[in-house]
């Protein structure tokens, strides 16, 4: 049903374009391509491959996942308001493919840059309950990982949460999105539903420093409704007015 090309940098465009327009007329299906051009400072270098194939690969955003990378060593240093700038989900989310972290990225590969465990959390709410991007989830942050190279053991921990949000990305997070992206240290979006999901529809708050608090609007159908933290972190309820 598709082709994950790697390292595609290192890949004639004027091929590829043949290859991939030869494949889809020989398959007769419109064949999902996902291209890796691993770029994390010139979003422009993204930009013009796009522009180069013609829009016919999707491309891993390595721009969104090195901005979860430095966000996450920063801590509540780094402002929440840009964590979007300069990556491909926010100038072309049908071509993108966000994650938080691949086999590339991880300890003691050539690409290294780990997000910290404690952002991964807020690194996954951003990809898999928002409406733009194709969100793409990392096998050890579902499955854990342990492995040793040069006497260096690495143990990757599973994300806790992550379960339950893949669920509340089915049944939820659907409609209208409004976003709040206003403080350096707490940002939030809501998703107002649709009627062809059952009771979709949430709202999401991060943050990466102390306690805050944010007013937002989910829409006029959800008046009187009471909310909870579906993911446990916090137990106090928010009735909507």
């Amino acid at each position: 049903d598709g082709f994950r090309l790697d390292a595609v940098k290192h890949i004639s465009t004027e091929f590829l374009n043949e290859w991939i327009d030869t494949m889809r007329e020989v398959c007769d299906k419109e064949l999902l391509i996902i291209a890796e051009n691993w770029v994390v400072d010139n979003i422009k270098e993204l930009e013009d491959y796009v522009e180069a194939t013609g829009g016919r690969t999707q491309l891993f955003d390595s721009m969104l996942h090195h901005n979860f990378y430095l966000a996450a060593q920063a801590g509540q240093e780094y402002d929440l308001t840009t964590i979007f700038d300069n990556t491909l989900v926010q100038n072309n989310p049908l071509l993108s493919i966000t994650f938080v972290d691949n086999h590339d990225s991880q300890p003691l590969q050539s690409l290294e840059s780990f997000v910290k465990e404690w952002f991964r959390p807020l690194g996954y709410a951003m990809i898999l309950l928002r409406e733009g991007g194709i969100p793409c989830v990392f096998y050890t942050d579902v499955y854990d990982a342990n492995y040793e190279e040069d006497g260096n053991k690495v143990e990757l921990k599973a994300v806790a949460s992550l379960p339950q949000m893949l669920k509340v990305r089915e049944l939820l997070a659907y409609g209208l999105q409004r976003d709040y992206l206003d403080h350096p240290n707490c940002i939030g979006w809501t998703r107002e539903g649709d009627e062809e999901h059952e009771n979709s529809g949430l709202a999401i708050l991060l943050s990466n420093g102390e306690e805050g608090f944010k007013t937002m609007e989910i829409g006029a159908k959800f008046a009187g409704k009471t909310f909870i933290d579906v993911l446990g972190y916090r137990t106090e309820e928010v009735v909507v007015r």
